[in-house]
């Protein structure tokens, strides 16, 4: 049976305190090839039940791939005794959480006919072969295609009742050529947005010209030179500055993190950036467009709100679950989520974005005498005190105002709050990404933008 056709809220007669009941199922795609070769090619869904169960301030909670009847009833079943076993040993009587009574739907899959696994490897061949047609002299070429579809239902004892399909497809180009010294040289990129295959890639006009810019500063980082290590001016290209928001500031203000000692705890309502940047946790459009990753009611039956974490400089507020929005004394911002059916809601981002300024991109170039343009970031850290250490693949030098040559890979880090304060100018344009995967205990597809930024960061080099 599919879980559209599952009404849930049939089962309500067996919730005896606050219960939430979910259907999930993640539908995802993959297709690799490696200089021509396929390397992986894979189908997978996951899918099931799950229930939690709130009593006394403990949570019970049980999961269950079989989403027949008996299994829906059995897993209810499971939660409770599981919460009512954990009441009566640690058990709070006053505990309590907000109510929320919410509604959300949304289907973000394709109206066209659906392609088969067949033919999205015809089309991936069609992309390797641009590459081969379009990018010579490469010592090798990767190109891979992912696709996640993430179905769910819910219904919560407070009435709150939810059907939301996401999907998203991501193709992804890693470009590699030998500089003059013998050494790999590589440069690699994922592009797309939400919505399911036959809506993102309609055709390789689609992919041209990512992959046609891809290609060409990988020339001008085959001629790349070592960055001067220490201290510089910086602009941090929308995809750098997106990922810094996420993991830097993002991650420190996810009130569950505050919990457990993240430093923001102790900034709420103080100065923590420039009065240039404001920094926003979007739940499903803005400026009337639709996110990469909407979300309209979370995994706690909580309709989704925006939130506004610094607003010109001060922080405002942190992204909440029910437990943490009643623990601060807050407002509920909808940010609990869950990546699969056998895993219990956190505090999750879902679009991460600071807000754009006023300012063009060749000015923002324009008012460095020396320092570096910072782009394509990689892997990297950053802790609850909002230190953060990432890796760069792809920068320039800035010189008496005007772009230079290319570095190689490096590294910038330093403190996030103290990053943000440094921040003089913002380009006015927002772009956004969606192929961003959060790792947050559990895997969690979210969306970071932002504008190019002017500030100073450390850089590793010579």
């Amino acid at each position: 049976m599919q879980i559209s056709e599952i009404d849930l809220k049939k089962y309500s007669n067996q919730f005896t305190s606050y219960t939430e009941l979910r259907l999930q199922e993640n539908r995802t795609e993959g297709i690799g090839l490696l200089n021509g070769d396929m390397i992986g090619n894979s189908r997978n869904t996951s899918g099931g039940v799950s229930a939690r169960v709130f009593d006394k301030g403990t949570w019970g909670f049980s999961c269950n791939p079989d989403m027949s009847n008996e299994g829906i009833e059995r897993t209810i079943q499971m939660a409770t005794q599981n919460a009512e076993f954990l009441a009566r040993r640690s058990g709070d009587e006053g505990a309590s959480l907000p109510h929320a009574s919410g509604s959300g739907n949304s289907d973000f899959t394709t109206s066209k006919t659906r392609l088969t696994q067949q033919e999205k490897i015809a089309f991936m061949k069609q992309v390797d072969q641009y590459v081969v047609d379009n990018c010579p002299d490469l010592a090798s070429r990767r190109v891979s295609l992912n696709c996640l579809e993430m179905e769910k239902k819910l219904y919560t004892s407070e009435g709150s009742s939810g059907h939301n399909i996401n999907t998203r497809a991501i193709i992804a180009v890693y470009l590699t050529m030998t500089n003059d010294q013998g050494e790999p040289v590589e440069l690699g990129k994922g592009f797309g947005s939400r919505g399911q295959f036959e809506d993102v890639f309609q055709s390789l006009d689609d992919c041209k010209e990512e992959i046609d810019n891809l290609y060409r500063r990988l020339l001008d980082k085959k001629q790349a030179v070592k960055p001067v290590a220490g201290y510089h001016d910086v602009i941090l290209d929308s995809d750098l500055a997106g990922i810094l928001a996420h993991e830097a500031i993002g991650h420190t203000t996810e009130a569950d993190i505050v919990r457990s000692g993240s430093v923001a705890g102790d900034y709420l309502g103080q100065q923590v950036a420039s009065d240039l940047v404001t920094l926003v946790d979007f739940a499903n459009t803005y400026a009337g467009e639709t996110l990469p990753v909407p979300l309209y009611l979370d995994d706690e039956g909580v309709e989704s709100e925006d939130a506004v974490l610094i607003d010109k400089g001060i922080l405002k507020s942190f992204m909440h679950n029910k437990e943490t929005a009643q623990h601060f004394d807050m407002p509920l911002t909808g940010n609990a989520r869950a990546f699969g059916y056998h895993d219990e809601p956190l505090v999750r981002m879902r679009n991460t974005a600071i807000l754009p300024g006023g300012d063009k991109l060749t000015d923002l170039i324009a008012s460095i005498e020396d320092g570096y343009y910072l782009m394509h970031p990689t892997n990297g850290q950053a802790d609850s005190t909002s230190e953060f250490m990432f890796g760069v693949q792809m920068g320039y030098e800035i010189k008496n105002g005007k772009l230079g040559r290319a570095i190689t890979d490096t590294t910038i880090s330093g403190v996030a709050f103290d990053m943000l304060k440094e921040v003089t100018m913002l380009s006015d344009d927002m772009v956004w990404s969606c192929a961003g995967m959060c790792g947050k205990k559990q895997p969690m597809p979210v969306g970071m933008g932002g504008p190019a930024v002017k500030t100073k960061v450390y850089i590793g080099g010579e």
